[in-house]
C-alpha cells in the first residue's frame, strides 16, 4: 500500500504535521470507521469518519467520531443552510476523487466547504482517513480545523 495520496501530498505541501497508520481494511466491514478503530486498537470517538453531504443542493464535507451518527438538521445549520441529505456514493467518489471508505477531507478533487464535530476538537489526537481504504493519518485536531479552514460545529445527534 502506498502511503502517498493526494491527501498526504496536501498535507506536506501545507507543512501540516501528521503521521500515517495503517490497518487491514475490511469491505465487509458494516461501519468502516468503528473498524477502523478495533483494527489499529484505538477508542472509536479518536476515528474520525468523513461524509459526503449535500447542503441546500450544494456539497460541502462533514467530519465526526465513527461512533456517532449526525443529525442532518444540525450540519444544514452549521453551513446556513435550510437541509441536508447525504450525498450519493458515486457522485461523492467522483467530486472527491477518493473511493467510499477511502474518503479523506484532504486533497479532494474540488475542496468543498468543511464542519467538524465540535467533540472531536476535545481529543489530543485524532485519525482520519488518508485518501485510501486501509491508510489513516494521525494529527491534532487544530491542525485538522486549520488545515482545512474548517467551521467546528454540533452535528451529531
Amino acid at each position: 500500500m502506498s502511503k502517498t495520496t493526494p491527501a498526504t501530498l496536501a498535507l506536506s505541501k501545507a507543512g501540516t504535521p501528521f503521521a500515517v497508520a495503517t490497518y487491514d481494511y475490511d469491505a465487509n466491514a458494516e461501519r468502516v470507521g468503528l473498524q477502523a478503530a478495533e483494527a489499529m486498537g484505538v477508542s472509536a470517538s479518536i476515528v474520525l469518519k468523513t461524509l459526503m453531504v449535500e447542503v441546500d443542493g450544494k456539497p460541502a464535507c462533514v467530519v465526526v467520531p465513527s461512533d456517532q451518527e449526525v443529525n442532518m438538521k444540525k450540519v444544514a445549520a452549521a453551513f446556513d443552510g435550510k437541509s441536508a441529505n447525504m450525498m450519493k456514493p458515486a457522485d461523492a467518489e467522483r467530486l472527491t476523487g477518493y473511493k467510499v471508505g477511502g474518503i479523506s477531507p484532504f486533497g479532494q478533487r474540488k475542496q468543498v466547504p468543511t464542519a467538524i464535530e465540535e467533540m472531536a476538537t476535545l481529543e489530543d489526537e485524532i485519525f482520519l482517513n488518508g485518501g485510501q481504504r486501509g491508510l489513516q493519518i494521525r494529527m491534532r485536531p487544530d491542525d485538522l480545523v486549520q488545515a482545512l479552514e474548517a467551521r467546528v460545529a454540533d452535528l451529531i445527534r
